[in-house]
């Protein structure tokens, strides 16, 4: 290794959504860290995301993939949060339509419990956990308002980006470029803080993660 050259902080993903890997690689271009996302490893245990907020579910998939695979780790829980439904699909906006329901599926049935609402306000919610190992942990929060088109609009993004109106723009999330949609976005403005703190993230890392000891040759030759 040259002289004077860091090596970079590998922090995972808890995800093995490429969409999210995809924004999130491009808004920490720059930083000493290489990121990586469940893909890169082998199987590893499913966490069930049973919390009752954003919090709990980005803490526990953060925590857990910390513990077990050994590197520091970064989790987030987002969603829609549409005023007619009175909060809803909130932390179950990935499973709205079912269990394993499709970005399709969701989508429809949006649309169908949306019918003939005039209030189409909405606001995605994000919450962005870094953890390590010992169960320490970060947390970061954004959040970005807009309104439920009546018909999908774009090929960008994923989830509900199709149907998510950003007024300031005049387009749906799913008519963005990642970077149009990075500077917005609830998970962007919770990356911008991050971004923002990473140089101190990087240094609370490193005091703590788990220090192994190196243990030297014990006794001697007895044969």
């Amino acid at each position: 290794m040259e002289a004077g050259k860091k090596l970079k902080q590998i922090i995972v993903l808890a995800t093995t959504n490429r969409g999210k890997t995809r924004e999130i690689n491009e808004l920490l271009k720059g930083f000493p860290v290489v990121i990586k996302n469940l893909d890169d490893f082998g199987p590893i245990p499913e966490v069930i995301e049973d919390g009752e907020t954003f919090d709990d579910n980005a803490y526990k998939k953060a925590s857990f993939t910390a513990r077990i695979l050994g590197y520091p780790a970064m989790a987030d829980d987002s969603g829609l949060c549409v005023e007619a439904l009175d909060g809803a699909p909130g932390v179950y906006s990935a499973r709205y339509a079912g269990e394993n329901a499709t970005d399709a599926d969701n989508v429809k049935k949006m649309l169908n419990d949306l019918n003939g609402k005039k209030n189409r306000n909405a606001a995605f919610k994000c919450v962005i956990s870094i953890a390590v190992p010992t169960g320490a942990a970060l947390t970061y929060e954004g959040e970005c308002k807009g309104v439920i088109t009546s018909e999908p609009a774009g090929d960008n993004g994923f989830g509900y980006d199709p149907l998510f109106f950003y007024p300031e723009f005049n387009k749906t999330f799913a008519q963005l470029s990642i970077q149009e949609k990075g500077k917005v976005s609830h998970r962007g403005k919770a990356l911008k803080e991050i971004t923002d703190e990473m140089d101190k993230i990087i240094e609370w890392i490193n005091i703590n993660m788990p220090k192994f000891e190196t243990v030297g040759c014990q006794g001697g030759d007895k044969s």
